[in-house]
């Protein structure tokens, strides 16, 4: 499990947690293929105006233990 956490300038989350996910998917191949682990990546970015993505909650599920979104904004 790759958690990649960014702070973004500008509005375009979506494009970033898309951008994030890319460039990490050599890593995880590699990742998968010499330990043969299943690996993914979780990014959480947040906007600089405290926005997130919509897709930060599925994310965070992935995760194990327990994992509280308001925990993430603070």
């Amino acid at each position: 499990m790759l958690i990649d956490v960014a702070i973004a300038g500008d509005g375009n989350l979506t494009e970033k947690v898309a951008g994030r996910i890319l460039n990490y998917k050599e890593l995880t191949t590699e990742i998968q293929r010499m330990w043969n682990l299943k690996a993914n990546v979780i990014p959480v970015i947040s906007g600089a105006t405290g926005s997130v993505s919509k897709s930060l909650r599925q994310y965070l599920s992935n995760i194990p233990d327990k994992n509280e979104f308001k925990e993430m904004q603070n």
